[in-house]
């Protein structure tokens, strides 16, 4: 049986203590190292139930890692190049034992995951490319394209199950209630949409955002669907009430790119300017900064199997890893009493940054930068 990661990393410890004296003990981080890509990432997921990561780049390179917190551990176990053009989205089987990938080249690829050997290849699985990938069950997957078409496959057949065309723009992100019943879709046309796919049919299209809606999560057992903007502002739709929104509160952020539900009541946003922000919903409030992406958009977020890290993407060509101990053990209540309006974020694992930091660091980095190209033009003349 696979340990968890938060086992794993008990026995770690626990092996150090016992090793020998006069042997050098591996370092046990806090976090798993990060990796360098040769090209951003586009694609993130955790295995259901082992420490992997499938991370799928802009290149349509596709890759696996092993991830550990001891020093040196966190390893690329196979890469594959089969996609033509950038891989948009991942995601692992529910057994784990195969990763389903997505490409602007319109194809879905099912790859072996102990040896990343390609077991099947839907070519022109869309007219358009493919943007958006979800599984629902061990047979059944949902693609969403450019143009905001999306289609239900059963891997046991040829074909695919539904194809439905209601929204006008590109399908950022899918999301599915617990019963497997309704597919909830975010586009960037600004509208939610909800499809029945037991039935295979459309139910319906929420009234236009302001922006476009990025990302879609189910929150509070049910109760409530969480809708990242473009410009910044979560949306919040009451279950079977999808025609208009009930709730909205915008961020001190300049969009939101992803999101990722951590509780029933928290979600992690990722952000063009680089912060990782904790919000929880109802009482709505950004709680903390969990990590940053320095100077650059944050693309994709993934939590792990056993939720102990936060896996990140960013436009710098790196996946870092957060510690989500100090978020989980957040009472909102209490943050509530303490924070001033309008102060700094609060920073919520030990290699995050509040935001006065993170943003007084980019100051001082531009004015150093200002300074050498003022000295290199007086040098100049």
């Amino acid at each position: 049986m696979d340990r968890t990661c938060e086992e794993r990393s008990a026995e770690d410890k626990s092996d150090e203590e016992d090793s020998d004296s006069t042997e050098v003990p591996a370092r046990i981080r806090e976090t798993p190292e990060d990796i360098v890509l040769e090209a951003p990432a586009s694609g993130l997921a955790f295995h259901p139930a082992r420490d992997l990561l499938a991370v799928g780049d802009v290149d349509g390179d596709v890759f696996v890692f092993s991830y550990s917190c001891q020093e040196g551990e966190t390893k690329e176990l196979w890469s594959s190049g089969h996609h033509l053009k950038s891989c948009r989205d991942v995601a692992f089987s529910e057994d784990g034992q195969k990763l389903v990938t997505v490409s602007k080249d319109k194809a879905i690829h099912f790859l072996d995951v102990e040896q990343g050997r390609l077991e099947r290849r839907i070519s022109k699985a869309h007219g358009s490319p493919i943007n958006s990938l979800l599984l629902v069950d061990k047979n059944v997957l949902a693609t969403g394209d450019d143009t905001g078409g999306i289609r239900l496959w059963d891997q046991r057949k040829e074909g695919p199950l539904m194809d439905m065309r209601q929204h006008e723009e590109y399908i950022a992100d899918m999301a599915l209630d617990p019963d497997k019943k309704l597919l909830l879709t975010a586009s960037g046309d600004g509208c939610l949409g909800v499809f029945n796919i037991k039935r295979r049919r459309f139910e319906l299209l929420s009234e236009s955002q302001s922006g476009d809606l990025t990302s879609v999560t189910i929150m509070k057992c049910g109760r409530k669907v969480a809708c990242g903007s473009s410009e910044g502002t979560i949306y919040l739709f009451n279950w079977n009430g999808f025609g208009a929104t009930s709730d909205r509160f915008a961020l001190r952020a300049e969009s939101i790119d992803c999101m990722v539900p951590v509780t029933d009541s928290l979600l992690c946003t990722g952000s063009t300017d680089g912060v990782i922000r904790a919000v929880n919903i109802l009482p709505n409030r950004v709680v903390g900064s969990v990590g940053q992406h320095a100077c650059e958009p944050v693309e994709e977020l993934a939590l792990s199997h056993c939720g102990r890290f936060l896996a990140s993407s960013g436009h710098d060509q790196c996946i870092k890893f957060w510690d989500m101990a100090q978020l989980r053990a957040l009472v909102v209540d209490d943050y509530r009493r303490r924070k001033k309006k309008g102060g700094p974020l609060r920073a919520l694992s030990s290699k995050a940054w509040s935001t006065d930091d993170f943003f007084a660091g980019l100051k001082e980095k531009e004015e150093e930068e200002e300074k050498e190209k003022e000295e290199s033009e007086d040098n100049s003349d």
